[in-house]
């Protein structure tokens, strides 16, 4: 089963990397050739029956991943699940949905059309978890979703996959603090996500978390090619409970920003 595991997240690393080149960067830069260590991964869906959080989970489940936390962000429409593996080396899993019954009939038009699209049998194993999308959308379809849900927008545009990994400061040997590797993703040239904060969470939360904006990417739309932002690097560092243990949840209000990190700019 170990083996199994770590050959998806090779996979799904790998084809995070084609959306996210400045990730590999990143690395050199912050693991100066060691290995590093991934804090969780997080991944987006719509609640629609056939490609809700539910159906992604269980591919994870089927993993030897337990569910672990319920989080919603009122602001944005969405609910989300965190999980985690026996194994504490392997990544969390954090993924959310878009609660379309709260979205407007226009968003809703849009994206059942897209995933009307879907061949049912392209949900058959963990690799659809890095298959990108299955629909041709426009580039006009892509702003009528941005005009509502950013959240949305993305989705359309790159399907399934890793939205982003996370660096987990606490593994890193050179840095002992998040504010230091803020430092020096700044010092080489990396733009951090400002919304909320450069570090959004404190030691009270026993959570702190920072971003880099997501890489702008060439997209074929179906009509054009635009450049808009595709995936991005998160970085966690965590505080240890009273009991000695380092947390290992997430907290909403931090999430919500970092969500930010694919908007627009």
């Amino acid at each position: 089963m170990s083996q199994k595991v770590n050959d998806f997240f090779e996979k799904l690393w790998a084809n995070y990397l084609e959306i996210t080149p400045s990730a590999q960067k990143i690395h050199s830069v912050l693991g100066s050739g060691k290995d590093i260590i991934n804090d969780h991964v997080a991944f987006r869906t719509f609640n629609l029956p056939n490609i809700n959080l539910g159906i992604l989970a269980a591919f994870f489940e089927e993993m030897g991943y337990q569910e672990k936390g319920q989080y919603t962000f009122d602001a944005k429409k969405l609910k989300a699940k965190h999980f985690e593996h026996p194994n504490k080396r392997l990544p969390k899993v954090f993924i959310s949905e878009l609660c379309l019954e709260q979205c407007s009939d226009k968003l809703n038009g849009i994206v059942k059309t897209l995933v009307s699209q879907m061949d049912s049998n392209v949900i058959c194993d963990s690799s659809f978890l890095y298959s990108g999308t299955h629909w041709k959308v426009s580039y006009q379809d892509y702003l009528d979703l941005l005009n509502e849900s950013e959240y949305a927008a993305w989705l359309a545009a790159f399907g399934f996959r890793a939205n982003h990994f996370t660096v987990s400061v606490n593994d890193l040997e050179d840095y002992s603090t998040l504010a230091e590797v803020n430092g020096v993703l700044k010092e080489n040239q990396f733009l951090l996500n400002t919304s909320g904060g450069e570090i959004k969470g404190s030691p009270e939360v026993m959570l702190e978390q920072s971003a880099t904006l997501a890489d702008m990417h060439e997209m074929v739309f179906s009509d054009q090619e635009k450049k808009i932002p595709g995936c991005f690097y998160e970085f966690a560092y965590r505080y240890p409970q009273k009991c000695g243990e380092l947390y290992q949840g997430f907290v909403a209000a931090s999430a919500d920003k970092i969500f930010e990190s694919t908007h627009s700019r």
